[in-house]
């Protein structure tokens, strides 16, 4: 028999049921009572301190564990004030479902009144909305099946006065169990690719995002065909622990890894865009015959013209793939020679890199401080990158154990969006230790969050590579003069000190032999954050020295 509730009630009873384990939001008088609803349903709720903060909580959470994770907003000003961090989300193709409450239907001279729909179409993501009282518990349903089947960032627009409203609940529970339909490989693309990897000699296939469920079969596949593999940015660790893997390529690869890349006479992609970070402006990919494989075909050739664009589920491609190679004859060595594994153990991991000594008194070389960091911190850990000038060394140097330690929330080229991924992806995985690295100017957009790490307990390790700057701005233009520069430069902020006002441990570092604190953390039950309030170097790192880095933060 239907039971009658209230609109708010019942949606948050249909998507606990449908299976939302978690929720981050700034809770207001639009979305207080559905949030309340969800919690009664047994969902897990976390309070940031703003909203952009909550969606880049929710974007973290969702990457790290595969899962929906849900964003709860007021109306209007809720809504864009979490707006950069919804862009990034459905830039990365995050299932992230955003409750946002609206103003009343017709209400259009209230102070929370926008286009709602307008403003979720313009970053990206995808509007829904609650129509009416009969129809509100389906169209919950069908934002959470969206976000859960097609993996994109739905923003649920609930209009106040419908929340309030009277519904019949139905007495048949949702159906929870939800998947994508498989896309059928075409057998002329297996034979096409089966070719061009059983007549390449040095074969190189990337893992992306979109590889992770399909990694044990490329790497099936990458056995076969004699290829090397290496993970873009978005898919780092997916190939981890693989004797022939190289760590991450693009920007973030070390020298090595680059030159084996390029010398290449084949690349399989599977699951990545191939962008511009990816490919090194298309250095890296310049006049080697290019696959990809991706189940939208939207994404085939986006950034990059391709010899060979594959529509079709990552693992179906590799196993078919590898079905008619083997076929054709035994396993080929392709690029996998005793030279070949000398130089991927060599380059793979920047740790093994020498480091160019820098002696300034007073600062910490970034590179060096990174390197002893990743020495000294678990394996078992996650690691989040903030934007920026620094960026390299925390998304390079610090090695991770899989394809779910890693955390890059750059696909919009925000800053200020580290800390709060870093809170989104400690409460996933809270197994292991969450390692940020971030600006200092990235981390004071957001600082209100370090509250939030403290209020819950995060044992995470924030390293702040603190140049008092905006840190790209200063070296994109070498040629500005010192008054040019002053718009880009702050007096040095004590972050230690701010921490350890947030209820967080805080420790500034100026040489490597203030490390020992670090070591005492690490080794303590790690009950709260430990901000490492780094002075480094000024010089430009070597992803923005290279010319590499971002064209903007």
């Amino acid at each position: 028999m239907a039971k009658t509730m209230r609109v708010a009630d019942a949606v948050g009873r249909v998507l606990s049921e449908l299976g939302l384990a978690q929720i981050f939001g700034v809770v207001g008088s639009g979305n207080f009572r559905v949030t309340n609803a969800l919690l009664r349903g047994g969902v897990a709720f976390t309070a940031a301190r703003h909203e952009m903060g909550a969606a880049t909580m929710a974007d973290a959470y969702a990457r790290v564990t595969g899962d929906v994770a849900a964003v709860s907003l007021h109306q209007g000003c809720g809504l864009t004030n979490g707006l950069t961090g919804i862009a990034e989300a459905a830039k990365c193709h995050t299932p992230v479902l955003v409750l946002a409450a609206d103003t009343a239907q017709g209400d259009v001279t209230s102070n929370f009144y926008i286009d709602q729909d307008a403003a979720v179409a313009a970053v990206g993501a995808t509007p829904m909305r609650i129509h009416s009282a009969a129809s509100a518990v389906a169209d919950a349903a069908r934002a959470y099946r969206v976000a859960q089947v097609e993996r994109k960032t739905v923003v649920l627009s609930m209009p106040i006065d419908l929340q309030e409203e009277q519904t019949a609940y139905p007495a048949a529970r949702p159906a929870t169990e939800l998947s994508q339909p498989a896309v059928a490989v075409a057998p002329a693309d297996v034979e096409a690719l089966a070719g061009l990897l059983g007549s390449s000699e040095r074969p190189v296939i990337i893992g992306g995002r979109g590889s992770r469920l399909a990694k044990r079969d490329i790497r099936e596949l990458a056995a076969t065909s004699g290829a090397l593999l290496i993970a873009s940015g978005g898919g780092r660790g997916v190939f981890e622990g693989d004797d022939w893997a190289l760590d991450i390529i693009g920007g973030f690869a070390t020298d090595g890894a680059a030159e084996l890349v390029s010398e290449s006479d084949l690349i399989v992609v599977f699951g990545a865009a191939l962008n511009t970070w990816t490919t090194r402006n298309g250095s890296l990919t310049d006049g080697i015959r290019l696959v990809q494989i991706d189940d939208r075909a939207e994404a085939i050739g986006m950034h990059r013209l391709v010899d060979l664009g594959i529509v079709g589920d990552a693992g179906a491609v590799a196993r078919a793939t590898q079905e008619a190679l083997l076929s054709a004859g035994p396993p080929r060595t392709g690029y996998r020679t005793p030279e070949i594994a000398e130089r991927v153990q060599s380059v793979r991991y920047w740790k093994d890199q020498p480091v160019e000594k820098v002696d300034e008194p007073g600062f910490v070389d970034p590179a060096e401080l990174t390197n002893a960091i990743d020495a000294l911190a678990p394996m078992e850990r996650t690691v989040v990158v903030d934007g920026g000038n620094v960026n390299c060394y925390p998304g390079a140097h610090l090695r991770v154990p899989d394809d779910a330690g890693f955390v890059l929330p750059l696909s919009f080229q925000a800053i200020g969006m580290g800390l709060a991924s870093a809170v989104g992806a400690a409460i996933a995985r809270p197994d292991r230790l969450t390692v940020l690295g971030v600006g200092d100017g990235s981390l004071l957009m957001a600082a209100a969050e370090l509250e939030t790490a403290a209020r819950l307990g995060l044992g995470m390790l924030i390293v702040v590579y603190n140049d008092s700057a905006y840190g790209a701005e200063v070296h994109l233009f070498p040629d500005s003069t010192e008054e040019e520069q002053e718009i880009v430069r702050f007096p040095d902020t004590d972050i230690a000190a701010i921490a350890r006002g947030y209820g967080c441990d805080g420790v500034t570092v100026r040489s490597m032999d203030d490390l020992a604190p670090v070591r005492a953390w690490l080794d303590s039950p790690r009950e709260r954050p430990l901000i490492v309030d780094a002075k480094i170097t000024g010089r430009a790192s070597w992803l923005m020295a290279a010319g590499d880095g971002p064209d903007h933060t």
